[in-house]
């Protein structure tokens, strides 16, 4: 009873259960039931402090049982991760399929590892993480002893991009391995139309690069998937219908040359590898085939205090408490808590709030090269950030460190402004001739397209004069939105 209460914190319970300890507890007749300390020759204050330690001791105790098993998974667990490290982790990663906030934490640790994770691929990745060695997929399987050798990489399952469901990647795997790889992005088409894979779940894997394989670009298969999926299930359709087309006709040579110009493409250039990136964040949770900051090392490293991997070791070392009092005294640590530092990374969230007092400020998660950290930003340093904090910008924070034994590492930002030299786009919304309902309208926009996830400064052009009006969440089908209010010549992406 004692144990249950101080294990869950239940301190109106361990109020009653100090009095039964110390002093003991009697029946309805008067007879003792417990006799308590004092009954059995231990003064107050002393039974006090014993139940205090006890209280104490409670917060991370164990009983035998309990704690053998523990043992018993800890030992197995390190085991595996030593000796088999990718099988372990992706094993690890699987547990986590469908939640991308958890994965990017797991890749890190990949990372720190040493253990390469390789994109999505149509023709190699599983619906789960596998592993792969030169090549050779093993699945979560221990590798034969031929592969043992041989360093292990992870290949990212397809069940783990987002808007990408179990159903669909299934059948997509199976119709892979019953009939061989998809030659084409247009026979993958063919081949999956009858298998419930919808055009969401296309987009999502173009986006994710799992194409990358074909000849076609990824904006090229964007621009192009939707009418030819239209074009297969016209043709099936035809086909249930009893038509017969030109493609159904001829030797299998004229077949295939009739199928490739079958099939449009609206040809496109790449997009940008910053743009690339941006889309493979948004489906993967992580950069995978590059890292934005990655041309900038040299300047960051030279310019900054600290990074992620610090911070990590920081916490680590708190967790752990590593630090002997004969160490503590000898050794000056390198951080401490309120320490002034310099943090470089790219924006990856922004989550706005609003104190008791009414004051404006917001938690910004930063990414640099070695995974993320935590910004606190209060009113002052929100305000003077101005069009620094928008998604996707890459800043240097001027801040300092907030150590705590129970919690993670954060910094408290002094001022957050642009790394370096950075052109930046802003969404230019001419309004010099709008009527007043367009601008009402306009007004609307800009209000229901604000938010935490805000990726774009605004700027409204009057004559020859332009003006900053915050910013909005900017995606294709938004931009869409303010081209119907304003015309699409009023509306334009400047640098």
């Amino acid at each position: 009873m004692v144990r249950r209460a101080m294990g869950k914190k239940k301190l109106d319970v361990m109020a009653k259960e100090r009095e039964i300890f110390i002093h003991g507890q009697l029946d309805e007749e008067g007879n003792i039931v417990v006799p308590g300390c004092v009954r059995n020759g231990i003064d107050e204050p002393s039974a006090n402090k014993i139940f205090d330690e006890m209280a104490e001791f409670a917060k991370y105790a164990f009983n035998k049982s309990h704690a053998a098993c523990y043992a018993v998974i800890a030992y197995r667990t390190a085991y595996l991760k030593a000796y088999y490290p990718a099988e372990f982790m992706a094993a690890t990663l699987n547990s986590f399929l469908g939640n991308l906030d958890k994965i990017p934490q797991y890749i890190d640790e990949c990372k720190i590892l040493g253990i390469e994770i390789l994109k999505p691929e149509i023709n190699k990745s599983d619906a789960k993480f596998t592993t792969e060695y030169g090549g050779v997929g093993t699945g979560t399987n221990s590798p034969s002893p031929s592969l043992s050798s041989t360093k292990a990489k992870i290949r990212f399952g397809l069940g783990s991009i987002k808007n990408v469901g179990t159903v669909p990647v299934n059948n997509i795997v199976r119709e892979r391995k019953e009939n061989g790889p998809y030659k084409s992005f247009t026979d993958f088409c063919e081949r999956i139309a009858d298998e419930a894979v919808n055009k969401k779940c296309i987009e999502s894997l173009i986006k994710a690069g799992a194409f990358d394989e074909f000849e076609q670009t990824r904006s090229t298969l964007l621009a192009s998937f939707e009418g030819i999926i239209d074009v297969i299930q016209s043709g099936k359709k035809k086909g249930l219908d009893g038509q017969v087309s030109m493609f159904d006709l001829g030797s299998e040579q004229e077949k295939e040359e009739l199928n490739e110009i079958k099939y449009k493409f609206d040809e496109h250039e790449e997009m940008s590898n910053k743009e690339l990136l941006s889309i493979e964040k948004e489906m993967l949770g992580i950069y995978i085939s590059g890292h934005p900051l990655e041309k900038l090392r040299s300047e960051i490293e030279a310019q900054t205090t600290i990074n992620t991997m610090q911070l990590r070791e920081l916490d680590e070392q708190m967790s752990s408490q590593m630090l002997t009092e004969e160490g503590t005294r000898n050794e000056k640590p390198k951080f401490v808590d309120g320490q002034k530092i310099k943090y470089a990374g790219i924006i990856t969230s922004i989550k706005k709030k609003y104190t008791k007092n009414n004051k404006i400020m917001a938690f910004v998660t930063v990414e640099d090269l070695y995974g993320t950290a935590e910004i606190l930003v209060f009113e002052n340093a929100y305000l003077n950030a101005g069009k620094s904090l928008v998604e996707e910008n890459i800043v240097i924070v001027d801040g300092r460190l907030s150590i705590r034994e129970d919690d993670t590492t954060t910094i408290i930002a002094n001022e957050i402004k642009d790394f370096g030299e950075q052109k930046q786009k802003i969404f230019t919304l001419d309004i010099t001739q709008a009527s007043d309902e367009q601008k009402e309208k306009l007004r609307g926009a800009l209000r229901y397209f604000s938010g935490d996830r805000n990726n774009i400064n605004v700027q409204i052009k009057i004559g020859e004069e332009m003006k900053p009006c915050g910013q909005i969440y900017l995606t294709d089908p938004i931009r869409e939105v303010f081209e119907e209010i304003l015309g699409q010549e009023k509306v334009q992406l400047l640098i």
